[in-house]
């Protein structure tokens, strides 16, 4: 079996990422650290009730940690008794602003994501560890966004905000 073309091209982004290559801005550990201090409204993207799916541990952490968090995935209605809405548009029209777009989707998902974080006046795209899309990138950094990428929320929030 052979990698395909986005395959290759997910994995250059990832490592130029995680190299320090990329050709845009990314918020760096005192960005992300001042971005969660300042108590951000998160959407997750891609929240599942399954516990066995990283979306879900994450999201249960977040809340766990205090922030405000709203699930986003058009197949769940309610996970942990939040409301869960079928996009970041729908979110933000029932229940306020959001500051983060924390994406647990494939990479080559994301610049629909991204548009949409830009659309509601988010602060920040996050994308979870293992993703990275040039193309969601510069959406989001174009309209004005910050953008993390390959990192866990919850763990950069351990590890910059709560010491641990």
């Amino acid at each position: 079996m052979t990698a395909g073309r986005d395959d290759r091209d997910w994995l250059a982004t990832l490592i130029a990422v995680q190299e320090g290559r990329f050709p845009l801005p990314l918020l760096d550990d005192a960005g992300i650290a001042e971005l969660l201090r300042s108590g951000p409204r998160i959407a997750v993207v891609g929240a599942s009730s399954n516990p066995g799916r990283p979306s879900h541990g994450v999201m249960q952490a977040l809340v766990r940690a205090g922030y405000d968090v709203v699930p986003v995935n058009p197949r769940e209605s309610e996970i942990d008794g939040l409301r869960c809405y079928p996009s970041v548009t729908a979110a933000v029209e029932a229940t306020g602003p959001v500051d983060i777009v924390d994406v647990f989707r494939r990479s080559d998902q994301t610049p629909e994501h991204a548009r949409e974080a830009v659309a509601v006046g988010a602060r920040c795209l996050w994308l979870q560890l293992g993703i990275a899309n040039e193309e969601a990138a510069r959406i989001a950094h174009d309209g004005g966004l910050s953008v993390v990428m390959d990192r866990c929320s919850i763990v950069e929030h351990r590890r910059l905000v709560a010491g641990r």
